[in-house]
């Protein structure tokens, strides 16, 4: 019997213990991603020295689809809208 792994999470939030526009934008993207039934992922900038590379000066960054959505912070309106017309 095979088992298919589970796709990644469409949607990724980059940031960091203690950043408050980070527990904002994780909280933006909870709410639109769970009206429209999509996962997401966290990871902080302190478990991954390619990710504090990249983004230790924008974070919040939010991913979707593997490429950078946001920085900063999330519109909420702009998400769900970018999520709605790519859906798979």
């Amino acid at each position: 019997m095979t088992h298919l792994a589970a796709p990644p999470p469409r949607v990724t939030v980059i940031g960091k213990p203690g950043c408050h526009l980070c527990e904002e934008a994780e909280l933006v993207v909870a709410r639109v991603c769970a009206e429209l039934g999509e996962e997401y992922e966290s990871l902080s900038i302190f478990d991954d020295p390619l990710l504090a590379g990249r983004y230790a000066e924008e974070i919040p960054v939010v991913l979707v689809d593997g490429r950078q959505f946001s920085f900063f912070r999330v519109d909420a309106e702009r998400l769900r809208s970018r999520l709605s017309d790519n859906r798979t």
